[in-house]
């Protein structure tokens, strides 16, 4: 297994109206000459949690921060043919529940950051810095043991 230090979180960059999942995003990134879909989680709007790329194989989702990242996609992100925080309130408690648990398993995550703050991109669309919390709660969990 590869070492994680940080979870990336993006948007699909589709609008609220599109029904897509981790199969569709697996066909466009193969169509760009990838092996399979470049994140390892993909959150639908109900808030079901789908399996992309397997955790223990490197992402293909922010370049050059792939290698020790994990990468988690919703699906949303656009409105009215603008970026916006489309996310349901199911896929923000599913976002929460998967970044904890993986806060929990991999103990050498230390970093939460949105696509945005590796590229000149709207993605995801909204201030991921709102989950700080989380990774907080995580080290303090940590450093009682």
């Amino acid at each position: 297994m590869r070492t994680l230090n940080e979870i990336i979180v993006h948007c699909s960059a589709t609008s609220v109206e599109q029904k897509i999942n981790a199969a569709t995003i697996d066909v466009w990134h193969r169509q760009k000459g990838w092996d399979c879909i470049g994140y390892h989680f993909v959150i639908l709007q109900d808030g079901t949690i789908e399996v992309g790329r397997p955790i223990g194989k490197i992402g293909a989702h922010c370049l050059y921060h792939n290698v020790n990242t994990v990468g988690i996609c919703y699906i949303g992100g656009i409105k009215d043919s603008k970026p916006c925080d489309t996310r349901t309130p199911q896929q923000k408690r599913s976002l929460r529940l998967l970044i904890a648990g993986l806060l929990e398993e991999y103990p050498t995550i230390t970093k939460i950051s949105g696509h945005n703050n590796y590229a000149n991109r709207a993605c995801p669309c909204f201030d991921v810095a709102e989950l700080d919390y989380l990774l907080q709660y995580a080290i303090r969990a940590r450093e009682s043991l």
